[in-house]
Parts: structure tokens; sequence; C-alpha cells
């Protein structure tokens, strides 16, 4: 049985990484807050759907989701 991964959606429904997946929640926990750095300096993460969040507050906006091999090998081959 291949080991489950794991995607972070954004308050907007993206994915926060366009070409990765994660293995670990530690890997989850490091790429998050990656990303949430990168909205530090401007203050807020704009979302069309909440307006501006505080990057503090961007973890109730987002989503741990189980990505399915399955999906994701049918659209690789798209």
């Amino acid at each position: 049985m291949a080991k489950e991964k794991f995607d972070i959606i954004s308050p907007d429904g993206f994915a926060i990484s366009f070409d990765k997946t994660y293995s670990s929640l530690m890997e989850v926990a490091r790429a998050f807050i990656r990303w949430k750095s990168g909205f530090v300096k401007q203050g807020h993460y704009s979302s069309v759907k909440y307006g501006r969040i505080h990057p503090d507050d961007l973890r109730e906006y987002c989503q741990l989701v189980p990505v399915n091999a399955s999906a994701k090998k049918f659209l690789a081959n798209l």
C-alpha cells in the first residue's frame, strides 16, 4: 500500500504548491510556514472569498487534504 500524501489548499481553493505534495505532517507544517511567510511583509493574504486575511489567521482558512493517487495519475495524463 502506498504511503498517504497530503496537500494544503489555500483559502481560495488552490494548492499552495502547484507541483508538490507532502509525505508527512512535518513536511506539511514546513511548507505552510514557508508559504505563509510570503504574506508577512505585505501584512495579509488577499482572498477573493474572504478579503484580507492576516498571516496569523491563515491556518483557519486553509485545508489539509489527502491526495488521491488515482486522481493525480489521471490529471498527469491529460
